[in-house]
């Protein structure tokens, strides 16, 4: 009898522990936030229009990548959007992209880059969904990214392609579908970004 009542008190003394255990959540992970290096940092983009196209870069503002262990938890970054270049050095198309019929850089000098979820892609490879916000818009963006641990401790995650529709951050100029009319002078919807973010323990 005696063994029988001492069996309960343990269980009971389980029970209560076990309800003052709080859950894991992810704020629970042991998470390691690595800062961006600009300097070692590169974005690309390249925008299409019917007769032909125009690439260049802009400059990372800054940015960093949460890691559990060396799984992508996490992430943002911030784009200097008045850093915009235009690779065959047109002052002209420069200014155009910084004016209001494209990105406003006067009153919208940044967009930015918010990680909501990734998933495992396999070979060093994962799904990104997250939040881009430009014109003080945002919209969600998904796309897939490539790992590599380098031998200094630093990280690099390399997006080559992430297609941005840009008509859903109010840049309407010369699209076909929203001004049918605009003939041959048309500037496709979708631009394309190429990020290569390089990132040490902060």
């Amino acid at each position: 009898m005696k063994l029988k009542f001492t069996s309960l008190i343990l269980v009971f003394i389980a029970a209560v522990t076990m309800a003052f255990v709080p859950p894991v959540t992810k704020s629970a992970l042991k998470v390691i936030t690595y800062k961006a290096d600009p300097a070692k940092s590169s974005l690309t983009w390249m925008g299409r229009k019917l007769t032909g196209s125009h690439n260049g870069t802009i400059t990372l503002q800054s940015g960093n990548l949460d890691f559990d262990g060396k799984k992508l938890t996490g992430g943002k970054f911030v784009i200097d959007m008045t850093s915009i270049k235009d690779a065959d050095g047109s002052d002209r198309l420069e200014n155009h992209l910084k004016a209001d019929d494209f990105f406003g850089v006067d009153k919208f000098a940044t967009a930015a880059f918010v990680i909501r979820k990734v998933t495992d892609a396999g070979t060093n490879t994962v799904n990104v969904t997250g939040d881009l916000t430009i014109k003080g818009i945002t919209n969600p963006v998904a796309f897939p990214a490539k790992i590599t641990w380098n031998a200094d401790g630093s990280v690099t995650a390399v997006a080559d392609k992430i297609i941005v529709d840009r008509t859903k951050y109010g840049i309407k100029y010369r699209s076909k579908g929203i001004f049918p009319d605009v003939g041959d002078k048309m500037i496709y919807d979708d631009f394309q970004l190429s990020v290569k973010l390089t990132a040490g323990k902060s």
